[in-house]
């Protein structure tokens, strides 16, 4: 209750659970703090004190009443009306007690930074730099912070403004009132009115962190943002400061990696004809030379420092994530860290061969996937996005968050300049739409009201029309998946763990859930289960978990929800709350404490889940059903089908109680196990192709032998689905392998799988598949 009334806090002072206090931005930056990344150091003016500030300036009615009167389609009228709003807040004066508090946290800042360097990197001096005087006036960037910012299922990148180089007290208090008048830009305003925000919901928390004066910056993806491979790490670099990548105004360079071996699959460097650099107080253009700005940005040992850095994020995240990073003086920084918005389901059609044989206009970046069609309309500014109607493909030099509005009417989006991770590629990818960047002379080239073709897959613009009946027909094929239902005798699950993504999944042709992981909705209790009983707290626990099975029960009934029981190891849980008190420490916790282990051992964690499965059952629901992971030996699954029986499960009529298949014992053992009664298997191929092989996947130095298609591993499954089909109980496969490698889901298939289970993206792909695979047996 306390932390929640604070006008002030340091990084430290907060986590990802303070997104309500601190905004996204501020959260993230909080989390990474405490997780010892090398984040630049501040505190965050919350948006507790941006409501205080709009309650004691007595401006709540006068912006409702602006924002009453506005036609949202209107450009005009909302930038009018947002310049309206900005100077009100402008010319109102910061509440005296607040303004001195703000001052007193900057002068601070350098004695709190030093304070913070000797505790948590006193034996990383090649690190971090102590700051040499503690009485200068320290140079700060001035971030925004959206409390409804970087939300799982909006991006609002670049919606809000950032200010660079902020020096002296007075300096910073006007930018801290300038940053809350940036929630009132146009197009912020309009970007809320179109995901359904509520304007005064929304409030904005101010970042004062120290300025990296970066000699090299860019954006990272912990995933291929276009094609969603989660394979990849992709970085994009510029030389200078980072605003020039994140407003597209140059194009950078584009290195991808891979992400288990760290090695650089792919160095493609661009000319960069201008930095953006600190100048005194300010900062200015400096231009650059042919030379010297097509020289590859960053030097290998740079590409895996950042890309090792964007692993970690990931995994502490456990989703993946879109980085800011800078380097000063050899160092590497995280600016802020966000969830990727947009991993979506990727058209799966002819696209990478549309376009051949068609006049190619201008080549560049593939920035979001797709075919667009369309006359060409050209504009240079934001002022002349009304000229862009429903359908035009809008061309221009550059795009940037002012852009939205346009781009929202637009069927394609080309521009000059800018890279696959610019903010503007992200609101192209969340809106859906087709985007090339990067294309060179894009707008010299193209004429306007020219018929052209996008290609946001491979990159090219062609002239006239590329979309043969062939064509159409498959991408309105992938266009309306969810809506149109694929026959297969091969049940097609999804694997999921977010509730949040649950309505949006069941839309899709799927026949149910295959693997629904209990981690994420744990994580985000935040609070190790121990730690409520001894609270005496179990319910709320329970209660918790209950709401959240609840929204994947209701978004898939009748179909079938296969719950996977916590398959935390130890080392994951001591990261929980309280966690540190119950979980020993374990040289090896992957083949430690865990899975059906960890239940007997203690019941009682075990039977909250219980609980909140039998609860479910209770509200009706009757398709929610449990899955033991990592059993080793058959009297394990004895112990648990008791405690499962104790509580009444096997009561429910239909209820049915599966095990994992990843511990190389239970495949070999696998009759023992069916002989116990169990209903139904799935095969957890990251786990069992790492103890097949004897090697860790997330280690650099052996992950090149990891391969779910190795001899060994194919024996083993075709041995795990001939058992079950003999037998005559339900087996599937939930591991990575299914959604990666079509060559395995043809031959389990083949082998009588009875269902596939696969991430959301590779619902449709697996689909199609294995209706041809179906299709070519019975044919024989």
């Amino acid at each position: 209750m306390y932390m929640t009334k604070k006008k002030i806090v340091w990084f430290e002072e907060v986590s990802k659970d303070d997104v309500g206090l601190v905004g996204g931005k501020g959260a993230n930056l909080g989390e990474m703090t405490n997780a010892d990344l090398p984040i630049p150091y501040g505190f965050v003016v919350t948006s507790h004190a941006y409501f205080q500030f709009i309650k004691e300036a007595n401006l709540l009615g006068k912006i409702k009443q602006t924002l009453s009167i506005i036609n949202y389609e209107n450009s005009t009228e909302i930038e009018q009306a947002s310049e309206h709003i900005r100077d009100l807040i402008i010319k109102s004066p910061i509440p005296h007690n607040l303004a001195h508090e703000i001052v007193e946290f900057y002068e601070e800042l350098n004695s709190k930074e030093n304070e913070y360097i000797e505790k948590r990197f006193s034996i990383f001096h090649h690190t971090f730099n102590k700051l040499k005087n503690l009485y200068d006036e320290p140079t700060v960037a001035v971030r925004s912070s959206a409390t409804a910012e970087d939300l799982p299922d909006a991006s609002f990148a670049g919606q809000q403004e950032t200010y660079l180089n902020i020096k002296g007290d007075a300096y910073l208090l006007k930018k801290v009132k300038e940053c809350w008048a940036s929630l009132f830009t146009a197009r912020a305003i309009y970007y809320r009115q179109t995901k359904g925000f509520d304007h005064f919901k929304v409030g904005l928390a101010a970042v004062v962190q120290r300025m990296v004066q970066s000699d090299k910056s860019g954006i990272a993806f912990s995933i291929d943002p276009v094609t969603n491979d989660k394979k990849k790490i992709v970085i994009e670099a510029v030389y200078g400061l980072g605003e020039y990548i994140v407003q597209g105004m140059v194009t950078p360079d584009h290195y991808e990696v891979d992400k288990n071996t760290i090695v650089i699959v792919k160095k493609q460097s661009a000319y960069q004809n201008v930095k953006f650099v600190r100048s005194g107080r300010g900062n200015k253009e400096v231009k650059l030379n042919r030379k010297d700005g097509s020289k590859q940005k960053l030097t290998e040992n740079e590409i895996r420092e950042v890309a090792l850095l964007v692993k970690d994020i990931e995994n502490h995240y456990y989703f993946p994530q879109d980085i800011e990073w800078a380097i000063e003086k050899g160092r590497v920084f995280i600016v802020q860290s966000r969830p990727i918005t947009t991993v979506e389901t990727i058209i799966n059609s002819d696209d990478h061969m549309a376009g051949k044989g068609h006049d190619l206009i201008v080549a560049g970046a593939p920035a979001s996937p797709g075919i667009g069609v369309g006359h060409a309309t050209i504009i240079h500014s934001p002022k002349e996005i009304s000229k862009i109607k429903q359908g035009d493909i809008l061309v221009a030099p550059q795009t940037n968050p002012d852009y939205v509005p346009a781009m929202k009417k637009a069927g394609a989006i080309v521009t000059e300049k800018g890279g696959r991770t610019s903010h503007a590629a992200i609101v192209s990818r969340e809106l859906g739409i087709p985007a090339v960047v990067g294309a060179e002379d894009a707008t010299k080239k193209i004429k306007n009201d020219m018929v052209i073709s996008v290609n946001g897959t491979t990159g090219e613009v062609f002239k006239g029309s590329i979309m043969d009946q062939k064509l159409k027909d498959q991408i309105a094929e992938a266009k309306i998946e969810d809506k149109t239902h694929i026959k297969t005798l091969t049940k097609v699950y999804a694997n999921l763990a977010e509730p949040e993504i649950a309505d949006k999944t069941a839309k899709l042709d799927v026949d149910g859930i295959g693997l629904l992981r209990a981690e994420f909705m744990i994580a985000e209790i935040g609070t190790h289960p121990r730690e409520f009983i001894k609270q005496k707290q179990e319910k709320l626990f329970v209660n918790k978990l209950t709401s959240n099975l609840e929204k994947f029960a209701k978004s898939f009934s009748p179909r079938p929800i296969v719950y996977r029981a916590t398959d935390f190891k130890t080392n994951e849980y001591r990261n929980l709350k309280g966690g540190k008190l119950y979980e020993p420490h374990e040289e090896n916790p992957m083949i430690g404490f865990r899975g059906a282990a960890r239940y007997i051992a203690d019941p009682q964690v075990f039977s909250m889940e219980l609980d909140a499965i039998q609860n479910i059952w209770n509200k009706g629901y009757s398709n929610l059903h449990l899955m033991i992971p990592f059993v080793r030996v058959p009297w394990e699954m004895v112990r648990i089908r008791d405690i499962v029986r104790d509580h009444g499960l096997l009561n429910n009529k239909g209820f049915k109680l599966w095990m994992m298949v990843e511990v190389p014992a239970a495949a070999i053992m696998l009759e023992e196990f069916i002989d116990l009664g169990i209903d139904g298997v799935s095969i957890g191929t990251n786990d069992l192709t790492m103890m097949l092989l004897g090697v860790d996947r997330d280690s650099s130095e052996v992950a090149n032998v990891y391969d779910e298609r190795h001899p060994a591993v194919i024996s083993v499954l075709e041995h795990i689905v001939e058992t079950c089909t003999r037998r005559g109980i339900t087996c599937s496969i939930c591991g990575q392998a299914a959604s990666d490698y079509p060559e395995i889901v043809e031959t389990l298939v083949r082998k009588g799988i009875t269902s596939v289970s696969v991430n959301p993206d590779a619902i449709h792909r697996t689909r199609v598949l294995i209706h041809d695979i179906e299709k070519k047996i019975h044919k024989k």
